[in-house]
């Protein structure tokens, strides 16, 4: 098995959003906002190779919707998802399968861009499965206020249009074990419903892709929490689990969207589980 870190892009969001109830004189010591309130954030999503299979794990926000769209979240940075694979020898076409931990339109939106005429949409992956679950996809399908400005209808139905749509089974604990993918699932409801967090063993440690259940490093302590998430309190039991999880055995969490460090580990202290050392994925794994 080899993975790889893929940068899709980076975009903007306001700090406040990003972190709920937390006062801004906090939270910009680890954020550090711009003059618009505005903190950076990253779309860094994870190719698995393993044998024949060839995993990408979201997917970024693509680049089909309008200027007028991204006029709101700032894109920048001079990489995406295709130079990304480029950099590793790929390309979208060798992606067999396609890992979605939610449908947001910053998790999912590379999924699906317009056909060649802009008449329409088609899967960005054309040899992909794409994979979700039955109670996320109800849930984004069918949206509700608070969420529907991120499920985006072009994101998600040419999806299921096209055939590649295939859905995992829901555990019934938080975890997971001996998905078809090759590594466990957590399932966590406090961001959204159903949102799955993969869990790979590789080269003996435990990486976890954070996707939305931990957004940045700043985001460790308990109630730093986003304004985003439909159940708040949820998240806050759900980070603590899993922290104290992570701290007890060592894991190594993978950033979505924390635009400057790309993995950390955790550890135990009188205050709660708190940041322990942050690294560079390629200063852990080769």
């Amino acid at each position: 098995m080899r993975i790889y870190p893929i940068e899709t892009g980076n975009f903007k969001l306001d700090g406040g959003a990003m972190f709920g109830v937390v006062p801004k004189v906090i939270w910009q010591k680890t954020n550090p906002a711009d003059s618009n309130n505005l903190i950076d954030m990253s779309l860094r999503c994870m190719l698995i190779e393993d044998g024949d299979r060839l995993t990408l794990i979201d997917t970024g926000t693509g680049r089909k919707q309008s200027d007028e769209f991204f006029g709101y979240y700032f894109p920048f940075g001079d990489f995406g998802l295709d130079s990304s694979l480029k950099n590793y020898g790929f390309h979208r076409d060798d992606i067999t399968d396609v890992f979605l931990t939610h449908l947001h339109f910053d998790h999912c939106g590379g999924s699906i861009q317009w056909n060649k005429s802009r008449t329409g949409y088609e899967p960005a992956f054309k040899n992909a499965k794409f994979w979700s679950n039955e109670n996320h996809w109800s849930w984004a399908t069918h949206p509700n206020p608070r969420e529907k400005a991120s499920f985006l209808k072009e994101n998600i139905h040419p999806i299921e249009a096209s055939g590649q749509l295939n859905f995992l089974g829901i555990p019934n604990g938080d975890i997971l074990e001996k998905s078809p993918l090759g590594f466990d699932i957590l399932f966590a409801d406090g961001h959204t419903e159903k949102q799955m967090i993969p869990h790979i063993q590789y080269q003996g440690k435990t990486l976890v892709f954070m996707a939305d259940l931990l957004p940045t490093v700043g985001h460790i302590p308990l109630p730093y929490v986003m304004g985003y998430d439909v159940r708040p309190l949820t998240t806050m039991d759900e980070k603590a689990k899993f922290l104290n999880t992570a701290a007890d055995q060592d894991y190594y969490l993978f950033f979505e969207h924390d635009a400057k460090n790309e993995i950390c580990t955790v550890k135990h202290t009188e205050k709660g589980v708190r940041l322990d050392q942050t690294f560079r994925f390629d200063e852990i794994f080769n």
